[in-house]
């Protein structure tokens, strides 16, 4: 009787081109793109990678670079991007690390990187996006439970798809919710045979809240599980030695595998990941994002080296970064504005606003006071909400700290007098907003 229902249901659904649905749909924030395309979302920022860069030719002080220690225009860095690519070209080592792509250089990097996080063992990834995701498809099994931060990053998040096995969201940073997940999945392994991962991150990158670190690793006197971190923001900037988060909370030991990028503070490519030499000798042999895919080119390799090696050694660059971050947020939440719970370098600005407002806010933003950052709104965000974020970096100064909350003043002033609702409503209305 089911499968005369079921085959009688698909003989009266009407087969479609797959593309039929795209054309139809373009997702939440795919239905933008006439009017945002160009300007809101891929815009072109031009020169050297700073504080005061160049939009639509006029030059913008910018708050959404991620190069937190100011190394990406620094001479003697681009001294040695340089040389590592007159030396090597942009294609050496070719291949794969296993097959044709392992270097020495490879070798130093992670035994430095290792050291830096205070593991055993690192291991490079060309890319962190993909390289978090072939990690957290390694670490388990079918039999293998995921329970993991509701706010943790895309990369996260499409890591866990890959899990053929059961997996739970806990509620951001919220131990009563995680605590009720671990007993949830402590129950399921036990009928599987299976073990627990928790994943969460070293910083949140758009509330700029770290990760509840020292609470979770409490919870391993409670529940068997082991923990991967996600600290691309933290790396560099927290931390006594800028180890990150987990040096910053005082439970780097208790992370059993840490993960971070070169793509914020080390203003580069490629990520890595750090734990004990057995678990990195066993991922080596099972990331399957690195086992089938090129290795990172020596360019970025010697790069790192040279990243790493000032990040250690100078930490003027980190105390700058601080400055600049106490000085900016101090600012905005004496002139009244909520930067929500942030602990890191990462600064969200929320105000209450459509998506067209946000449009017309941020165009104001950078046509008239010549201030450039990042906008968030839904479905990354609540509906009615429009995040401004912004990223000090160790680059700017106090000049671009004063403008920008003097700007910040005004827009405040003309959302709040319905000015961008009426710049907007034309826009509004062709999207049926």
């Amino acid at each position: 009787m089911l499968k005369i229902n079921y085959f009688c249901s698909l003989e009266k659904t009407r087969m479609r081109d797959l593309f039929e649905r795209i054309k139809e749909n373009k997702g939440p924030l795919g239905k933008w793109a006439s009017q945002a395309e160009g300007y809101f979302v891929f815009p072109k920022l031009e020169g050297p990678i700073s504080n005061r860069m160049s939009f639509r030719g006029k030059e913008v002080i910018t708050w959404s670079i991620n190069d937190y220690l100011g190394l990406a225009n620094l001479p003697e860095i681009k001294a040695v991007d340089g040389a590592a690519a007159l030396e090597h070209g942009a294609a050496y080592p070719m291949g794969a690390r296993m097959m044709s792509g392992h270097t020495d250089f490879h070798e130093q990097l992670q035994n430095e990187l290792a050291e830096f996080v205070e593991k055993e063992a690192s291991y490079l990834l060309n890319f962190g996006y993909q390289g978090i995701m072939s990690t957290i498809d390694a670490l388990v099994s079918k039999d293998d439970i995921i329970v993991y931060d509701l706010d943790a990053h895309a990369c996260i998040i499409d890591g866990v798809r890959l899990h053929m096995g059961k997996r739970f969201t806990f509620k951001h940073n919220d131990m009563e919710s995680l605590e009720k997940n671990l007993e949830r999945a402590t129950k399921m392994a036990e009928l599987t045979g299976g073990g627990i991962l928790v994943i969460s991150e070293g910083v949140f990158g758009m509330r700029g809240e770290q990760g509840k670190l020292k609470e979770i690793v409490a919870l391993k006197q409670k529940f068997n599980f082991r923990l991967l971190v996600d600290d691309a923001h933290g790396f560099g900037t927290l931390g006594k030695t800028g180890a990150g988060a987990g040096e910053e909370q005082g439970i780097q030991a208790d992370i059993d595998v840490y993960f971070a990028t070169f793509a914020k503070s080390m203003a580069g490519i490629g990520a890595f990941i750090a734990a004990d030499k057995e678990i990195i000798d066993y991922l080596k042999y099972n990331l399957r994002s690195q086992m089938f895919a090129k290795s990172l080119p020596m360019i970025y390799v010697k790069g790192a080296l040279k990243r790493l090696d000032m990040l250690r050694t100078q930490p003027e660059l980190k105390a700058n970064l601080w400055r600049n971050v106490n000085a900016l947020q101090s600012g905005l939440k004496a002139q009244g504005f909520d930067i929500g719970t942030t602990t890191s370098c990462v600064t969200p600005v929320y105000l209450n606003g459509s998506i067209p407002e946000a449009m017309a806010l941020v165009k104001d933003l950078r046509e008239n006071h010549g201030i450039f950052c990042s906008i968030v709104v839904y479905p990354v965000i609540p509906k009615g909400l429009i995040l401004l974020r912004l990223i000090p970096t160790a680059t700017h100064i106090q000049e671009d700290i004063d403008l920008t909350l003097t700007a910040f003043s005004a827009i405040r002033e003309r959302l709040e007098n319905g000015t961008y609702k009426r710049l907007s409503a034309a826009v509004s209305a062709a999207m049926g907003e």
